[in-house]
């Protein structure tokens, strides 16, 4: 058995780490690699630190493409790894269009996600989302979803939407983000003003986003536009990626040069 107690302390989503743990011991039991259900940013992070640093675990994720935020984890044995007859067994996941005209009631990532929960998706069941313009979005989705979402009735904000499954490759992927570092000189330090600088939206969007909910520093969901920033600080935005304060320095006119990287 792992070292459950040690594993959990100081997690701060213990019951959510404590599945996991559960799902790695059963793969441990069972000599089977066992897949877990869509897992957030935070989440993956803690357990690949957590459970990767163990000699008999091996943690490995699929989200569906290169960049995903969500993402199931694959836990199997160490041992397995190195044998070469042992291929690394595939996520069961498809892709998911969601049509609908949102030219008079605009959506984000976060009301097409409430909408598919309403609709009696679960929240392991879905993976990443990214709007499509006016015309809906698209997601990925576990393989489980996907025998319910044909013919399955949506709404997302005011408009009524069309699921249909497809498989993965039929998406068309957001725009591929490589890291990239950026400078600014900013009056404040405000989370308003530095990520609309570091996301490159208007303060006023960004300002609506926060209040939202759609932004997370420090893994932490901040509503509030006017807190102040430090060095150090992970900004991430919904479906945008995230943004790290790397260095803060004061100028001689009172104001503020950062420098930021973006993934």
């Amino acid at each position: 058995m792992l070292p459950r107690d040690e594993l959990l302390k100081g997690s701060r989503q213990p019951n959510e780490l404590a599945a996991l743990i559960e799902l790695a011991e059963q793969a441990l039991r069972t000599w089977e690699p066992c897949w877990s259900w869509f897992v957030e940013a935070e989440l993956q992070e803690d357990a690949q630190q957590r459970l990767g640093a163990l000699s008999e675990i091996q943690v490995l994720s699929d989200g569906g493409w290169p960049q995903a935020e969500r993402r199931r984890l694959l836990l199997r044995r160490a041992e397995l790894a190195d044998e070469r007859d042992t291929p690394t067994p595939a996520a069961a996941l498809n892709g998911l269009m969601v049509s609908g005209n949102f030219l008079f009631d605009p959506a984000e990532p976060a009301d097409v996600r409430q909408g598919l929960l309403e609709a009696g998706l679960a929240p392991g069941e879905l993976g990443d989302i990214w709007m499509r313009g006016d015309r809906g979005a698209q997601a990925v989705i576990s393989e489980e979803a996907a025998a319910r979402c044909e013919g399955m009735e949506a709404r997302v904000r005011s408009v009524q939407v069309v699921l249909q499954v497809v498989p993965l490759e039929q998406l068309q992927w957001p725009a591929t983000r490589a890291p990239r570092q950026l400078n600014s000189v900013e009056a404040s330090l405000r989370l308003d003003a530095v990520a609309s600088a570091g996301m490159g939206m208007s303060r006023n969007r960004m300002s609506d986003l926060i209040r939202s909910g759609a932004v997370r520093v420090n893994w932490q969901v901040i509503t509030t536009p006017s807190r102040e920033l430090c060095c150090g600080d992970r900004v991430r935005l919904d479906g945008r990626g995230e943004l790290e304060i790397l260095e803060i320095q004061p100028t001689k006119r009172d104001r503020w040069r950062l420098v930021m990287q973006r993934r």
